[in-house]
């Protein structure tokens, strides 16, 4: 393989030893193209599954992908992997971050970056083209993400991308997160894995741009990918007249909902998306206005080294814990009576990352909380907040979706890109049955997409689980070949296109990128092939760790036998029916008897037997993956 797209080598950092090591980018990139991919085979050969999240033998590996660094393709993501201490069980997971840092990783010379063992005191990573040197951080332990990152750029320089945990790594929080430039975060607990480690931060600078293997051709994609996604956020939900600005990631040319809001104090950070829901209703509720405490408590949350997608729901079940009458303020040291104030966020949020008193045992997350407080608390853990396993907040509900159940079932987390490919349709659609003004997604573009995309238009029916199971296998092979690739999951894929005559998107268009990025030509399907072989890589990965087939494929007990109201992400029950006729989800359960049977095609699918739910010889060795098949054949996890 040529070097096109790469830089050509995964650095390797022993922080026990201090010692450096380089892998050929290329004994990896062939078979699995690059950042869930590539990670996923590091983690493999190399991490036991005997690991705890929090050892010093687990890899954190960061990764980036062969369209990251060129400008327009809006592919300049990475992605933290190992072993993650969010989900429950740990199993092996990922995060994915946006902004700059990512790409200057790949400009340094270095497509990933793997760390393992652990160093005795405090430490930052110091990565400048070729020199590789472990600093002391003594002097930066214990500070938040953004005064950590603006010491460092004053000491090294604005050249240099600083990726930092902050004192909620430091202690261990289960869901803390890491942060990068331009406030870019990523979730699944990686803050506390660097945390574990010592490891306050990473900087990287290098002037090395990758090389495609046609220039031309990826600067006319760039070219089509802008006018496609014409229009695709208009208007920005993120935005708050006045207070917020755009600030696309690096080599990004269409942009999304990434703002950074201005505060009246003059503290500015990202905000987008589901970390501006965190604390917003409830401190307009409080206050009964828009209040500058909503982005507080979002900023707060990214200083510390929260994970929002986490802290969110546990709130909300702390405060049904509080109006219950099992949690008080004397018990818990936290002012409970006054959520939505400033007072409540910033104590909650303070003892949180401190683990101070009560907030300890908050810690592990919120399921975990619920369990060790009894059975009362675990009634009431937030049905209509939490759809995983690992106390994530939940969206797109199975009872809606349906195609979204099997997609939460087969995952060790909230696996979004996935999901969204489902809900932002619905979502485009539901605008068109509402009759706003320029909605463009009608019933037919609905069918007609469905049928481009998830391999049936019977799967835009959901009155039916007819449908369902090939979408789901369809959706998660572009995905994972996507979270490889990686491509931005705000533009990609491009499923439906605001200006056009028929509003269809084109399947065919990653295929494309990284074609002409690599020079590997690959159409549609043989990329998909790709991503059908990293997702039963990242599967036999969860088997070997003690995913347990089909009994492990599972919802949330609630999802089955709770009637669906409306929630937060889904604020209104409507989806399309049979023929795009208007159907209500309300009051809706996910059938068991009917989940299993989609599980039962959904297996067949994928080419794994159907009683167990386990991957099968055949599937792995027609995927090339004979070394998997070998040692799953001598655990028994293998039919």
């Amino acid at each position: 393989m040529t070097d096109f797209g790469y830089s050509g080598q995964i650095l390797k950092v022993d922080l026990s030893s201090g010692k450096s090591y380089k892998l050929t980018t290329a004994d990896y990139a062939d078979n699995f193209i690059g950042g869930i991919g590539i990670a996923a085979k590091i983690y493999w050969d190399e991490v036991s599954p005997q690991i705890k999240a929090l050892e010093q033998k687990n890899h954190i590996i960061f990764t980036t992908g062969p369209a990251a660094g060129f400008a327009g393709l809006s592919g300049s993501r990475w992605l933290v992997s190992g072993k993650s201490p969010a989900t429950e069980p740990e199993n092996f997971s990922h995060g994915n971050g946006g902004g700059i840092w990512g790409s200057t990783l790949k400009f340094a010379g270095y497509d990933g970056l793997v760390i393992y063992g652990k160093s005795e005191k405090p430490i930052y990573l110091l990565i400048n083209d070729n020199t590789v040197e472990i600093k002391d951080a003594s002097y930066l332990w214990g500070k938040t993400t953004v005064d950590t990152q603006q010491i460092l750029k004053a000491e090294l320089g604005k050249k240099f991308k600083v990726l930092v945990t902050g004192p909620a790594g430091e202690n261990l929080i289960s869901f803390a997160s890491v942060v990068s430039d331009q406030g870019a975060i990523a979730g699944g607990g990686f803050g506390s894995v660097m945390g574990s480690k010592k490891l306050k931060a990473i900087c990287v600078s290098g002037n090395r741009k990758p090389i495609a293997s046609n220039p031309e051709k990826v600067s006319k994609l760039a070219d089509r990918l802008f006018k496609l996604t014409r229009g695709y956020y208009d208007p920005n939900p993120s935005e708050v007249p006045g207070k917020t600005r755009l600030q696309p990631c690096f080599g990004c040319r269409s942009g999304c909902t990434r703002q950074v809001y201005t505060a009246e104090d003059g503290k500015q950070s990202k905000f987008m998306c589901q970390a501006t829901d965190v604390y917003q209703q409830a401190a307009l509720k409080y206050y009964g206005a828009w209040t500058d405490v909503i982005f507080h408590a979002t900023r707060l949350c990214n200083e510390y080294g929260l994970d929002t997608i986490e802290v969110e729901p546990m709130i909300a079940w702390l405060i049904r814990c509080y109006q219950t009458g099992i949690l008080s303020e004397r018990e818990t040291g936290i002012p409970l009576s006054k959520f939505g104030s400033a007072e409540f966020i910033e104590t909650f949020l303070n003892k949180l990352t401190y683990r101070e008193g009560f907030a300890d045992i908050l810690s592990k997350g919120t399921i975990r909380a619920a369990k060790t407080l009894g059975h009362k608390a675990e009634e009431l853990l937030i049905d209509d907040f939490i759809n995983t396993r690992a106390s994530e907040a939940g969206d797109y509900d199975p009872r809606m979706y349906i195609t979204t159940g099997l997609i939460y079932a087969v995952e060790p987390r909230r696996p979004i890109q996935q999901l969204h490919e489902v809900s932002w349709l619905v979502t485009q659609w539901q605008s068109f049955i509402k009759g706003e003004k320029d909605a463009y997604v009608s019933s037919e573009v609905f069918r007609s997409v469905a049928e481009k995309f998830w391999g049936d238009k019977v799967a835009a029916d959901f009155s039916t689980y007819e449908g369902k199971a090939l979408a789901a296998k369809k959706i998660q092979d572009r995905e994972y070949a996507k979270e490889s690739l990686i491509l931005c999951d705000r533009l990609w894929p491009v499923t439906w296109v605001k200006y056009s005559d028929d509003h269809i998107g084109d399947p065919t268009l990653e295929s494309q990128v990284f074609s002409a990025v690599t020079g590997r030509e690959t159409d549609e399907q043989e990329l998909n092939q790709y991503g059908e072989r990293i997702f039963n890589l990242c599967r036999a990965i969860l088997a070997r760790e003690g995913w347990s087939g089909r009994h492990g494929d599972r919802l949330m007990n609630f999802i089955h036998n709770q009637p669906f109201q409306e929630s937060r992400r889904e604020r209104g029950f409507i989806v399309p029916g049979k023929d795009g006729q208007t159907l209500s989800k309300q009051g809706n359960v996910l059938e068991k008897e009917a989940f299993e049977k989609m599980k039962d095609e959904y297996y067949q699918l994928r080419g794994w037997d159907v009683p167990s739910g386990l991957q099968t010889r055949s599937k792995l060795y027609e995927l090339g993956l004979q070394d998997i098949a070998r040692e799953l054949g001598r655990k028994g996890l293998l039919k």
